[in-house]
């Protein structure tokens, strides 16, 4: 099976929620209601040491997560009616609107926070990686409409190769929990899973 996953570039990702906007007017989720979001995550303090001089260790960077089409989705292994499933030609991760209840145990189950309740509908939603759009050779929209270019999408394998092997930060959870397909390029300033140093705001 071919895996398909997503890099995100922290060193390029400046907060602007493109990729959120993008992926709501795609979609046309209800308001307040992201399947893309944008994790600003900061923290540190300034000291002023013995000498009377200033020093300090601030620091904010941004994350764009949807799902990361993990390789042991805790989704998938919660759903009671097994609406979520793991799409066998290219790994995404879906929902099937015709079984889901909107029970809400996949959302609890998700280290990510991914899964979402359309109250309206009754019904979950997540990002699934535009299956749409990639299951006919495009690029997801987030990645598309990203002004920096901090999104990429395609082979896992692949994009292992060329970006390397990291997935995780914090304030994503570690990544044995639940094996995400995703890389990450770390910006200077980022701060390990499982860091408590810092406070984390989604949009």
């Amino acid at each position: 099976m071919t895996q398909k996953g997503f890099y995100i570039d922290l060193t390029r990702c400046a907060g602007c929620r493109t990729c959120s906007v993008a992926c709501a007017d795609l979609n046309n989720t209800p308001v307040g209601l992201n399947l893309r979001r944008v994790i600003e995550f900061e923290g540190g303090s300034w000291k002023k040491s013995a000498e009377g001089t200033w020093r300090q260790d601030v620091f904010a960077y941004y994350v764009s997560i949807g799902c990361n089409e993990c390789a042991d989705p805790a989704c998938v292994k919660v759903c009671p009616t097994k609406a979520h499933f793991k799409r066998a030609e290219d790994g995404l991760v879906v929902i099937d609107q015709e079984k889901c209840i909107g029970c809400g145990m996949c959302a609890r189950a998700c280290p990510y926070g991914v899964p979402q309740l359309d109250a309206k509908r009754g019904k979950m939603l997540k990002c699934d990686g535009c299956v749409a759009r990639t299951s006919r050779g495009m690029m997801p929209v987030c990645v598309e409409s990203c002004p920096e270019r901090a999104l990429e999408f395609g082979d896992i394998d692949e994009l292992r190769r060329k970006h390397g092997l990291v997935d995780s930060v914090a304030p994503l959870p570690d990544a044995g929990i639940t094996k995400p397909s995703i890389v990450i390029k770390p910006c200077r300033t980022a701060k390990p899973a499982g860091f408590e140093g810092g406070k984390a705001h989604r949009f």
